[in-house]
């Protein structure tokens, strides 16, 4: 038999607190509990346990249920509307035998209820038992607030890190005399990993960047945030886009970031043409919008298309032009779009977003409204599993 006291957190022994109003019981069950290594505090009535618990809380209670002024009940009941006291067990100990006073027993809040003769052992054993629930409950509500601390603390940076990641994507969009611009973005946690820019280029062009790092959250964001920065500086220093790609891509490989790959999608503009210099990295690819015929198709085939970013090195990536007539429009958007599920685990793909586009007149902001529309209706509430950034430019 395990003759080892319960210890309370601090080491010290179990404080007990037994209540009778009859001196005999209490200094047998006194004496036993003594002898066990328990801290006893004898108390002969109700109202006196009160005033003990107040004073200072014991780890459990002892509790006779016949007394007078205030009987068992009553002072559980009591201990029981106190947020002091109300965790502490409670073990009733009658010579009411009847179902009755143990039901009441147990509705005034008591964990255990023994009937007068009891045996020493099965004492024992009920002390040591509520004595370790009770020292397991409180380890779990301390480290349920630890957590909870933990999970404000994190949230504050979260929010922080959200605040700081918006700083890195723009705040307006472009204002080009004949052009007009949209964007939206929409993080499935605080922080994302998809990126979107536009970057004014020398000869009055603009580049109009839509990215996504592979993962969620704050690993994800924390590259994006290396991505921008890369991206500015070779779209600012390679006056060929596709050349400016491989630079990006060089850049990602030596950063030793390789274990996450970047999708990119680079739409340069020049107005004075009127045409838009198209380059991808395993991004998908973007939609051009036809006013005169309402009709949206992909506006780079699978053979202008290159790998993401950060995986092979020395990779030479392709061009593709293409013109703008009044009204026409160019849609960019990241895989959160494309791989959205519904309930069945069926992705919305490409050809699910150029439906949705199919048969109406849009502008830029209509196109992104319409798709993020079309998003919704798909996975008919289902949670979102990705990131998702549109960007839309057109002609006027």
């Amino acid at each position: 038999m395990n003759l080892e006291k319960p210890a309370t957190r601090a080491g010290q022994p179990a404080s007990i607190l037994v209540v009778d109003d009859t001196p005999a019981n209490l200094q047998v069950l006194a004496g036993m509990l003594k002898d066990r290594g328990y801290k006893v505090r004898p108390v002969p009535s109700g109202k006196l346990a009160l005033q003990a618990a107040r004073c200072d809380p014991p780890d459990l209670i002892l509790l006779d249920i016949n007394m007078p002024d205030m009987n068992g009940y009553q002072v559980c009941e009591q201990l029981k509307t106190d947020d002091k006291l109300q965790g502490i067990p409670v073990i009733f100990i009658s010579a009411l035998t009847e179902p009755w006073d143990k039901v009441k027993a147990f509705a005034m809040g008591g964990v255990d209820y023994l009937t007068k003769p009891f045996q020493m052992e099965e004492l024992h054993a009920r002390v040591e038992t509520h004595l370790k629930l009770h020292r397991l409950q409180i380890e779990l509500e301390e480290y349920s607030h630890h957590l909870e601390q933990a999970r404000a603390r994190i949230q504050l940076d979260l929010e922080l890190a959200r605040g700081v990641q918006r700083g890195f994507l723009p705040r307006r969009v472009p204002e080009i005399p004949g052009y007009t611009f949209f964007a939206h973005y929409e993080p499935v946690y605080e922080i994302g990993g998809d990126y979107y820019d536009f970057i004014p280029l020398p000869r009055q062009r603009l580049a109009v960047l839509v990215g996504d790092v592979a993962g969620k959250g704050a690993a994800a964001a924390l590259l994006m945030a290396k991505l921008s920065a890369d991206a500015r500086f070779c779209m600012l220093t390679e006056l060929d886009p596709a050349t400016a790609f491989t630079k990006l891509n060089t850049l990602m490989i030596q950063s030793g970031l390789a274990v996450r790959f970047v999708t990119l999608m680079a739409a340069i503009l020049d107005p004075a043409s009127h045409s838009v210099t198209l380059v991808n990295a395993g991004h998908p690819p973007p939609l051009i919008y036809h006013r005169a015929t309402g009709a949206v198709d992909t506006a780079i085939g699978s053979e202008d298309g290159g790998f993401p970013l950060g995986i092979i090195d020395d990779l030479q990536y392709p061009s593709c032009q293409v013109a703008l007539e009044p009204g026409d429009s160019i849609l960019a958007f990241t895989d959160g779009v494309t791989e959205a599920m519904n309930a069945q685990d069926v992705q919305l793909q490409g050809k699910g977003v150029c439906a949705a586009l199919q048969g109406a007149e849009h502008s830029p902001r209509t196109l992104v409204e319409q798709v993020i529309k079309a998003v919704k209706q798909f996975t008919c509430g289902c949670v979102q599993n990705d990131d998702i950034a549109l960007v839309s430019f057109g002609r006027l």
